[in-house]
């Protein structure tokens, strides 16, 4: 059973969508400002001020300052602070621990907001006499985590999703479940939702 994760996106072949430099350097700035949001969370209330300070500081010293936006100067002053990965590194992360990603680009567990699905594995089987790719996609729904499954016919483009038939406390409790279907299990899921 060939597994892969939603994050590889150039092998080149036709089943599997690309997530294209510019869409990665995007996840890469969102995970930059959550770093960011999480170290000013962290800083006692009565610190903000002597770190705005140093913040402004150390923005008037590169002509960054703007006194309209005192959060923006101290989003840059913490960026700075944080030891964070290039680019680079951090792509080779995310390739070597997807799930770890996923979870840690959920929105805020006290949001009710959902986020947009994320493709966290894929697995192949047989059905039909055809071989098919059934893909396991998670969100966030508030504190807990969502998940359904999109079946793709391999070297054909049409897709077939599921309703939402996960439901977990963890994105790594869903892959588990996941996990635990057989081909017979994919197959019924597969025959619920062909026309």
């Amino acid at each position: 059973m060939q597994q892969q994760a939603w994050w590889n996106g150039a092998t080149g072949r036709s089943d599997v969508p690309l997530e294209t430099p510019e869409v990665l350097y995007l996840r890469y700035q969102c995970y930059r400002r959550r770093q960011v949001t999480r170290l000013l969370h962290l800083v006692p209330r009565d610190a903000i001020r002597e770190l705005y300070g140093q913040a402004r500081a150390w923005a008037s010293e590169r002509g960054l300052h703007d006194a309209r936006d005192p959060m923006a100067t101290l989003s840059a002053f913490a960026e700075h602070l944080l030891p964070l990965p290039s680019f680079e590194v951090w792509q080779e992360d995310r390739a070597r621990h997807p799930l770890s990603h996923i979870e840690d680009g959920g929105e805020d567990p006290r949001s009710d907001e959902m986020v947009l699905p994320r493709r966290l594995e894929d697995r192949r089987f047989h059905y039909g006499g055809r071989s098919w790719t059934a893909s396991l996609n998670v969100f966030r729904d508030g504190a807990m985590w969502r998940g359904f499954l999109r079946f793709r016919e391999v070297g054909r483009g049409r897709r077939y999703h599921t309703a939402n038939i996960f439901l977990e406390e963890t994105a790594r409790k869903v892959r588990q479940r996941f996990r635990e279907f057989d081909r017979g299990t994919l197959g019924a899921f597969l025959r619920s939702v062909l026309p």
